[in-house]
């Protein structure tokens, strides 16, 4: 049985945990205020940007862009968003669960891996996939300049060929105790579900329409991209903040057990004190 010296050292030890967990939860809540007004101001951009580039499909009779080019899925290129740090409860191993799921049904083509996050590179390098880029420690400055750079890297290899399709795995933010992992598709871009884009305007092009078509195509998939990273990013907060919160009281639970654990001891020894005095006094 431990003693009352082993009890207390671990009464200290849990309450400094206790205060860390605290900690880390406010600096999460702190970042993840920021990070759902950014997530909320991109949303309409990229919905935007959707709307005219639906309009311009149905304006451009002959529309052709390398990116439209759809061809088998003989190889594919799946991204998946991860965070860089743990302590963030089942935010990475939702998404690896269902990347491994998504690379399961496609066993039959050829996958090669792009890994934005820390987590996720080590989870699959040590795994023996096959990693063809990764981009990490990137969530504690994201701009949208790591978004451009992932958004090229994924044009260059469509455009040329190397991949058939390409896909994106990323948490999207719900709400503070609620993501939900989802796999979309980047690459080759549906003519049919942009000319179902509503409402249509009437634009008055400077340029003609299929130059701006193809300025905004790529821009797109840069949009795409950077909506996931600050997705991923505000549900990773919300993941570590709602992880750190039951892991402070989970400490204070704990301290509240050790705490009456050894208020028994200390009384069973002040018990068998007490009866040892009356026992000599008696027996004298």
């Amino acid at each position: 049985m431990p003693n009352l010296l082993d009890i207390r050292r671990r009464i200290r030890s849990v309450k400094n945990t206790q205060q860390l967990t605290k900690a880390m939860k406010t600096v999460a809540a702190a970042k993840l205020r920021r990070a759902q007004e950014r997530v909320f101001s991109a949303r309409p951009y990229a919905g935007q940007l959707r709307n005219v580039l639906g309009n311009l499909t149905v304006r451009i009779e002959n529309i052709a862009h390398p990116l439209l080019e759809i061809r088998p899925e003989e190889r594919i290129l799946l991204v998946i968003v991860t965070a860089d740090r743990g302590l963030c409860g089942a935010f990475n191993s939702n998404i690896m669960r269902v990347a491994q799921s998504f690379m399961r049904e496609h066993s039959s083509q050829a996958l090669s891996l792009a890994m934005v996050g820390r987590k996720g590179r080590d989870f699959f390098r040590r795994r023996g996939f096959p990693i063809r880029s990764e981009f990490v420690n990137i969530f504690s400055r994201l701009d949208y300049g790591h978004a451009k750079d992932i958004s090229e890297a994924i044009v260059r290899a469509y455009s040329n060929a190397e991949v058939d399709a390409a896909y994106v795995v990323y948490n999207e933010f719900k709400s503070v105790i609620q993501q939900r992992v989802v796999v979309e598709k980047l690459l080759p871009l549906s003519r049919s579900e942009l000319r179902e884009t509503e409402p249509q305007r009437d634009y008055i092009f400077e340029q003609p329409p299929q130059e701006i078509f193809n300025r905004l195509l790529p821009r797109y998939v840069e949009i795409q991209i950077y909506r996931a990273l600050l997705e991923s990013a505000a549900s990773e907060h919300g993941a570590r903040m709602a992880s750190m919160d039951t892991a402070s009281r989970n400490a204070g639970e704990m301290i509240d057990m050790l705490t009456l654990n050894m208020n028994r001891i200390r009384q069973a020894a002040i018990t068998r004190e007490i009866i040892e005095v009356v026992s000599g006094a008696g027996a004298s």
